[in-house]
Parts: structure tokens; sequence; C-alpha cells
């Protein structure tokens, strides 16, 4: 099954659903990314710096059967290298550990709680989209102020912006915003987040994959919880990167295009939305901020 594809505001066309490899070893990605590829039929892999599997991800796409040029590869520029050459050698590093010489999308993995710097970051992206070793750019966890202060100053504007969104947490003002100026919107932890995974202010561990309102629309489709929660993204316009290194899961995380949420079904899903996160609000956390 071909995946439906979204085309960004730099002309780069992006698999709307790709495979996840956050938490995952770079062993356990190396096989992750070759089986997703060659056997479960993605062509959209998202990794970063501070995932420490790069190099996993280029094994797993060196020993796959699939061209290169056939797949979308996400990094992320981690925030202890924000800053104007920081990033650019943040880059070159992150090249060298893929074994690539470009990626398709280069990613801000998080807004510091420093304007000049966050500015000075995005200079250095956009010279790396300059020079072709990055399709597109954009950031992660950006809020609409983040984005509109992109905006004001001119430039390019991120092709994507990255964030935790799920039920639970649809984010709609920044979807709302990122319509207006043509930036799309990928969700991180799609399907709620693990079952151990909260670590932001008062969030909670993954309750959507044994909600009963999930599982009741799953049992009408014949669908997994995770399946109708990543049909539920596909349906919204929304980029989807569910993680998992279980071939199994991989496989059936991808066995979403033979089935459609109703209009009910959403009306329902709708009802699930309680601003709860799995991470921290990026206005109260400075992630990773560089010491100098």
């Amino acid at each position: 099954m071909t995946t439906p594809e979204i085309t960004l505001n730099s002309g780069t066309v992006i698999p709307q659903l790709g495979l996840g490899v956050w938490q995952a070893t770079n062993d356990e990605t190396e096989h992750a990314v070759r089986f997703a590829l060659d056997d479960a039929g993605y062509r959209h892999i998202d990794t970063a710096a501070a995932y420490g599997n790069e190099e996993g991800v280029g094994r797993g796409i060196a020993s796959s059967s699939v061209p290169r040029e056939d797949i979308f590869v996400t990094t992320k520029l981690w925030n202890s290298d924000q800053g104007y050459q920081p990033a650019l050698d943040a880059f070159d590093a992150s090249l060298t550990r893929l074994g690539l010489d470009y990626v398709d999308l280069y990613l801000i993995h998080w807004p510091l709680q420093d304007p000049a710097r966050r500015l000075h970051t995005w200079e250095a992206l956009e010279k790396i989209a300059d020079s072709g070793r990055a399709k597109a750019i954009g950031v992660c966890n950006f809020e609409p102020h983040h984005l509109q202060e992109l905006v004001d100053r001119g430039g390019m504007l991120p092709a994507v912006d990255q964030v935790e969104l799920h039920p639970h947490l649809p984010q709609h003002a920044i979807r709302d915003f990122a319509a207006l100026h043509g930036i799309a919107v990928e969700s991180w932890s799609p399907l709620g987040g693990t079952s151990n995974s909260g670590w932001g202010k008062a969030s909670k561990p993954n309750t959507l994959l044994d909600d009963p309102v999930i599982a009741r629309i799953g049992e009408r489709h014949g669908k997994s919880a995770a399946q109708v929660l990543i049909r539920w993204h596909l349906q919204n316009g929304l980029i989807v990167i569910p993680k998992s290194v279980h071939d199994s899961r991989i496989a059936q995380n991808f066995d979403v295009f033979d089935f459609s949420l109703t209009e009910q079904d959403l009306d329902d899903i709708a009802t699930l939305d309680d601003g709860v996160r799995v991470g921290f609000h990026p206005d109260q956390m400075n992630l990773g901020a560089p010491t100098g």
C-alpha cells in the first residue's frame, strides 16, 4: 500500500505515515528500520540526535533494498547545539552518523527560552536548506507565539511543526496557526505515549490504548486501538510517526488504509479532548539548554 503524501511548503513531499524510533537502541533501530522499509512498506523514518540511534537508522537504510531517494529521513537538532555555528556543526555530525549525504527534513527539537539563540539557530537551518543538504527544515514543540516570531522575522517558514498530539491533546490552536501559514503539523506520541512515558508536569501515563471509546470504534471496524488512533491522525491531515521496535506492531501500524473512521467515530473521539499531556509544555521547561 502506498502511503498518502503531503506536499510541504518547501515543495518536498512527505509520506503522511512514518516510523518513529525514540527510546530504541541502535541495534533495535537498525532492525526496525530495515523491517519497516523492506517488509512493512514504510518510506518515512523519524529520528533525532538526542535519541542516540542515528547510526542505527543509517545502518537500517543501508541494509534495506529500498533506494535512498525513495526514503524520507527526518532528524533533529538537540538543544545543547542551538546557536548558529553549533547548529551547523551538529548537522554535519548527524549526517556522518546517518551515513547520508542529505536528510529530507531537519528540525529544531525544542524551543529554547532564549529568543536570540532561537533565531540564530533558525538562520543556520536556512543555510542548511539553501545548501540542499536538508530538503526541508522545521521545528518541534513550537507554540503559536514561537511560530509568530519566525513569521515576523521573514525569510523561510518552517515546513513542519512536530508537537505532542493525540485525542487527549488535539492542539487546535497550533493546527489553526499552522494552517494559516502553510505549515504542516506532525504528531509525536500519536498513540498517547507508552504505558510509563508520562514525564511532564502533571502528565499521566497512556490511557488511550485502553480507552473504551477507542475500543468500541476498533471493534466496529475490526481494528486495534492503535490502528484507530493512527487513522484519526491521517483523517485529520496530520503527519504521524508511531514508534515500535516489534515487527508485528510495525506492520499493524501500517495496516490502516483499508478502513475509514465515520463522522460519528470522529465525534466520539473528540470527546476525549481533556488537554492532558505526556510531556512538558514547551513554555514550562528549558529542556537541554546550552550552558554557554
